[in-house]
C-alpha cells in the first residue's frame, strides 16, 4: 500500500549522500509503502526490481538455512538500505528475504533510477562501497563465529550487536523487540538453546527481560562470553 510521507532528504543512506541537486529527482522517483508487522517485503528468489530503504520501522534481512530454518543476516533500521545485494551484471533474483518487524514505511527506488544515481553521485557510490566492505567483514565474522564460537558466546555477541545498532530506551531496554526465535536466527542457534542461554544469563545477573524486551545489566561479563572459547 502506498503512503505519502514527507521525507526530510537527510535521514536515509541515499539522500544524505547525494548531491543536493539530485534530491528533487529522488523525490520524484521514490515510492513509499506502508508495511504491517510481519509483512514480507520481498522473498528470496523473487525477481529483482529495485532497492529499498527504511523510512520508519525495523526490517530483518534473512536467508533460508536448511529446510525449515532461517538465518538473519542483519537488521535494517531507520535510514538503512536493504535489497542492495542484487547489484551486479548477473543478479536477477534477490538472494535474501526482507520482513518488517513492526509497522513502518519503506522507500523503494527502481533499479534503473538507482543505477543512474550511482553514476551521478560519486560520493554516494563511494559510501556504498565502504558499506559493502563493512558488510563483507561482518559476514566473515559471522561465518567464523558459526564455525568456532560456542552458542553462549554467539548469543552474547548478538545481544551486544543489537545494543550497538539500536541503543537503549529510557527504561534501559535494547531498543528493538525480538522474539526468541528471531534472536536464535540472528545468533545461528536453535530456539530451545537460546531460551536456555537467556535464562542462564538472567540467573547470572548479566541480562534482565520483560516480555520480549531485554536489558543488558553487565556489559563487561556479556562481552567476556564472546572471548571465551571454552564455553
Amino acid at each position: 500500500m502506498k503512503k505519502k510521507a514527507q521525507c526530510d532528504n537527510q535521514t536515509c543512506f541515499l539522500c544524505k549522500s547525494c548531491i543536493k541537486e539530485w534530491l528533487p529527482a529522488v523525490a520524484a522517483n521514490k515510492k513509499n509503502f506502508a508495511v504491517k508487522k510481519g509483512q514480507v517485503i520481498f522473498s528470496e528468489g523473487d525477481p529483482v526490481t529495485g532497492i529499498y530503504f527504511v523510512y520508519e520501522g525495523n526490517v530483518k534481512v534473512h536467508k533460508k538455512w536448511g529446510a525449515d530454518k532461517e538465518l538473519i543476516i542483519r537488521f535494517a533500521n531507520k535510514g538503512a538500505i536493504f535489497g542492495h545485494r542484487v547489484l551486479g551484471k548477473h543478479a536477477t533474483h534477490y538472494p535474501i528475504s526482507a520482513t518488517a518487524l513492526e509497522a513502518g514505511i519503506i522507500c523503494y527506488i527502481d533499479m534503473e533510477f538507482f543505477e543512474a544515481t550511482l553514476k551521478v553521485n560519486p560520493h554516494f557510490t563511494y559510501e556504498l562501497m565502504l558499506f559493502f566492505a563493512d558488510e563483507l567483514q561482518e559476514a566473515e565474522k559471522k561465518m567464523r563465529n558459526l564455525a568456532h564460537m560456542p552458542v553462549k558466546g554467539r548469543v552474547a555477541h548478538a545481544l551486544i550487536t543489537l545494543k550497538d545498532q539500536f541503543g537503549t530506551n529510557d527504561e534501559g531496554h535494547v531498543n528493538i523487540e525480538l522474539t526468541r526465535q528471531d534472536l536464535a536466527s540472528f545468533a545461528g542457534a536453535t530456539y530451545e538453546t537460546v531460551f536456555r542461554v537467556v535464562n542462564e544469563l538472567i540467573q547470572d545477573g548479566i541480562v534482565t527481560t520483560n516480555g520480549k524486551k531485554i536489558s543488558i545489566t553487565d556489559l563487561d561479563k556479556l562481552f567476556a562470553l564472546t572471548q571465551d572459547s571454552s564455553l
